[in-house]
């Protein structure tokens, strides 16, 4: 029997927006989009958000169920793991996992929404409006007034349900607050970021290591970079707000040289617009948004509208991708009663969302200062033995998370009896070789149940 058409409305046509109009057409709705922003397809949009993302199985995975990934693998640069560059310019390569296929991909943002919005109007059945605000949400009446930025005229649109798929930012959200049905917050981290650019070569190639996510580690700040197609890195250095090194203290030309010949030495000469790019791009902040509630009435909450976390896991848009399968499921086990699937989708995310966030924090402490620590790497070491050993009982963490499907707060809540382990195995000694496996085996079997019977 063909689904009985229904108008969903999705505000935001970015990554999870997209996403979430092709699953919807697809099972027979109607779906208009709204986005505030320009068609990045068909103008250029100026610099604010990151320009390339880490896409990992749980991304994967949503778009091979909807048969893209063809279409993407196109844009991707496999990442085998992390190059750590001292303050000498030594390097050392630290691996993700211990698998062929355990690799992480630099991938484009404009290029994968591109991707999506192209696949959502290729099903006949999703319209964009782009440079439309929505100003306000009537929840009684299952209407909203967008603005049209162009024209500068308000409309008045009818849904029957409503996706806030807008960002961290999120007008729906506000709506929801605004209303007194949901409370957030807003924990803003007190570092911040700027984006910088290694040019490519003259013969059009990569200047360092390609296949790898760089990181320069300084304890309170860091370096980061991604590889792009065109040859181009992707810089990003995080650091405080306030402090002795911080974008207080690194306000002109010579703080900035200083900062990086001293401790960004070997990659401040592949920057050759370093001024430029520090003092022209923007400082972007660093937040986690935590939402109480998701739904209201005929209104759902999704992505970073819901669990907006910081970049250091990898992990915003593969958990904003999820969503969109948790979304779909729940559709499909209750026969597209959103009364049904709505609350349903938040019970099965909600606190996916909150652990993710919480791993993500923790996340940059480990690459801007526990990477440095000998201890950091022998630990990594036997946990890799372990998952050889014990591959029904323990993975790594950061596995969990990247490589598998394993829900996040499975991995979190796992991770922190791992870590337990780790600390008692490591006491002591320095070498792997001096690691008492029968015990380490012995621990792990008692503590941790076996990963098949979750």
């Amino acid at each position: 029997m063909s689904v009985k058409p229904k108008h969903i409305v999705i505000i935001g046509a970015g990554l999870v927006g997209s996403m979430h109009a092709i699953f919807l057409a697809r099972r027979g709705y109607q779906v208009s989009v709204y986005e505030q922003l320009p068609d990045i397809r068909k103008e250029a949009i100026s610099a604010g958000r990151s320009i390339n993302l880490a896409l990992a199985n749980r991304g994967i995975d949503a778009l091979d169920r909807l048969g893209l990934m063809d279409h993407v693998n196109k844009l991707l640069i496999p990442m085998q793991g992390r190059m750590l560059h001292d303050e000498a310019g030594a390097l050392k390569f630290q691996s993700y996992g211990q698998k062929p296929e355990e690799v992480i991909y630099s991938v484009s943002r404009a290029g994968l929404v591109s991707i999506l919005r192209d696949a959502a109007e290729a099903t006949g059945a999703v319209e964009f409006f782009f440079k439309h605000e929505c100003l306000n949400i009537n929840f009684d009446a299952d209407e909203i007034t967008v603005k049209d930025q162009i024209t500068d005229q308000t409309q008045t649109v009818k849904y029957d349900y409503l996706i806030g798929a807008d960002g961290g930012g999120s007008q729906v959200r506000a709506s929801m607050k605004d209303a007194g049905e949901t409370t957030f917050s807003a924990e803003l981290l007190d570092h911040s970021y700027k984006e910088l650019t290694i040019p490519a070569s003259d013969d059009g190639g990569f200047q360092i290591e390609k296949e790898a996510l760089h990181i320069w580690p300084r304890d309170d700040y860091m370096v980061i970079g991604l590889p792009n197609p065109d040859g181009t890195f992707t810089l990003t250095l995080f650091m405080p707000n306030e402090g002795p090194v911080s974008f207080a203290s690194i306000n002109d030309k010579a703080s900035l040289n200083r900062l990086f010949d001293e401790q960004f030495a070997d990659v401040k000469a592949l920057i050759p617009e370093l001024e430029t790019d520090y003092f022209n791009n923007p400082t972007g902040y660093l937040g986690t948004i935590r939402c109480a509630d998701w739904q209201y009435k005929n209104v759902v909450l999704s992505g970073d509208s819901a669990h907006a976390i910081v970049p250091f896991h990898g992990q915003g848009m593969n958990a904003g991708f999820e969503d969109c399968v948790a979304m779909e499921n729940a559709l499909e086990r209750h026969a597209d009663n959103w009364q049904l699937a709505m609350p349903e989708f938040v019970e099965n995310r909600i606190d996916n969302s909150n652990a993710i966030a919480d791993m993500a924090l923790e996340n940059y402490i480990e690459m801007r200062a526990d990477v440095n620590d000998p201890k950091f790497h022998l630990k990594k070491a036997i946990a890799f033995e372990l998952e050889n050993r014990l591959p029904d009982y323990f993975i790594p963490r950061y596995s969990m998370v990247m490589f598998h499907l394993i829900p996040y707060a499975t991995a979190f809540a796992r991770g922190k009896i791992q870590y337990k382990i780790l600390d008692t195995l490591t006491e002591g000694i320095e070498e792997v070789s001096e690691v008492d496996f029968q015990r380490a085996e012995r621990l792990v079997k008692q503590k941790l149940p076996r990963l098949s019977s979750l």
